[in-house]
């Protein structure tokens, strides 16, 4: 994709309140070729498109899910992040109506799989810890420091105490995380996918990473 440089002169900003279609619309675009998302959906834009509203639909219905973007000028995202609060997961009534647009929309191989990555990535995160459930960036800003601002961000605003946990089926993704402070906890054999969980240590009140010396 050709690039567009006004897009990346242009002002950006932080958006702690995008809409959850805006985000499916970016991340579907995002994960076009990501490993766990091509497993589930296949090579169907559609339906990765349909796959990524459904979820973030369903993640919305969480008390204190974060959904949070880095807009341009004209508040077009270039890149989302989405956040789960340690403990939240959908009732029963939102996990049925997931279910019944997935199926419909996306097929029941995408269900079942989706079931089964989510199976075995269940139970990963440590106590208290937050949970990063994706992160993308417009495919034409990539590496030009749309998804490091984006995370910075992130990453801070997570309450001080609490961890962050992620998991990623994408092996390029691990060293990238380690920057961010993440380290690896789990490598999980999933079909043809080894989905890797790691976890990014609490903050003190400060800021500052456990451990550090303080005078």
């Amino acid at each position: 994709m050709p690039e567009d440089p006004a897009a990346t002169a242009a002002p950006r900003r932080i958006d702690t309140a995008p809409t959850s279609d805006a985000c499916a619309v970016l991340l579907a675009s995002a994960f076009a070729a990501e490993p766990a998302v091509s497993w589930i959906c296949g090579a169907s834009a559609a339906a990765r498109a349909q796959w990524f509203r459904a979820t973030l639909r369903t993640h919305a219905s969480l008390a204190g899910a974060r959904r949070t973007a880095l807009v341009d000028a004209d508040g077009r995202p270039l890149a989302a992040a989405v956040l789960t609060p340690p403990g939240a997961v959908p009732g029963a009534g939102a996990r049925a109506r997931w279910a019944a647009r997935t199926l419909l929309r996306c097929g029941p191989l995408a269900l079942t799989r989706t079931l089964r990555y989510l199976n075995a990535a269940e139970g990963r995160a440590p106590e208290g810890a937050w949970t990063l459930e994706f992160v993308g960036v417009r495919p034409d800003l990539t590496g030009r420091g749309a998804g490091r601002t984006l995370l910075d961000h992130v990453l801070a605003a997570v309450p001080a105490g609490a961890g962050v946990h992620l998991t990623t089926a994408d092996p390029s993704n691990v060293p990238l995380y380690r920057r961010f402070g993440f380290v690896t906890q789990h490598e999980i054999a999933l079909g043809p996918l080894t989905v890797t969980a790691m976890a990014r240590p609490p903050r003190r009140a400060d800021g500052s990473p456990p451990g550090t010396a303080h005078r």
